[in-house]
């Protein structure tokens, strides 16, 4: 049972490092400086990460809910 658990952890976790990734990768094609009107950089910055970590954890958590849910459907029949 805490293999399983094991397993599941170390999964989420690489799955929401991935989908970081991804998210930041993506975000890199949007002109960011256009939408932010500040001139200090470093509040931009940590904006930026913001909005790439709250974008890959969404993605990530519909993936993983996804997998979870499509595992349980053997218990249904």
């Amino acid at each position: 049972m805490e293999l399983i658990f094991g397993q599941q952890a170390i999964l989420s976790i690489v799955v929401h490092l991935f989908f970081i990734g991804v998210a930041w990768w993506a975000l890199q094609a949007l002109k960011f400086d256009l939408i932010v009107k500040t001139t200090d950089v470093l509040r931009a910055r940590i904006l930026f990460i913001f909005i790439t970590i709250a974008l890959g954890s969404a993605v990530a958590e519909f993936f993983l809910a996804y997998f979870y849910y499509s595992m349980q459907l053997k218990y249904l029949f």
